[in-house]
């Protein structure tokens, strides 16, 4: 067998994956992008399993099973944390999410506490 085609054929995934992963800005598409380039390395590690014969028989289908496993781990929370954040924000924009701070729930009980509660020390003088 030629690996010259599964390895271009998963070059062009990769590409396509890093291509997805830099210029979309939808959180799913995101994640559909990081699954291609998860799948061009499952193609690589099958295609180098078929080729070159090493001391592990089979090793590079086990790690295309351990990486099938990590994958189907990583939509499950990946699509948890875009359903939060639709939740939270309305949008599944990944431009749109602030790194820097934590949003504060409008029903939180530090909204409803009165000036002289949230800083005790100046209460006092």
């Amino acid at each position: 067998m030629r690996p010259v085609i599964p390895y271009v054929t998963a070059a062009l995934l990769f590409g396509l994956g890093v291509y997805g992963v830099l210029r979309r800005r939808n959180a799913v598409l995101v994640l559909m992008a990081v699954e291609l380039m998860l799948n061009a390395v499952n193609l690589i590690l099958v295609t180098a399993d078929t080729t070159v014969r090493a001391a592990l028989p089979h090793g590079g289908q086990v790690f295309a099973l351990f990486v099938i496993v990590l994958a189907a781990a990583e939509i499950g929370v990946g699509l948890a944390i875009v359903l939060q954040l639709y939740r939270l924000r309305a949008t599944v924009a990944v431009d749109e999410v602030p790194l820097t701070e934590r949003p504060e729930p409008a029903g939180s009980p530090e909204h409803s506490r009165p000036e002289s509660a949230e800083r005790p020390e100046e209460a006092a003088r």
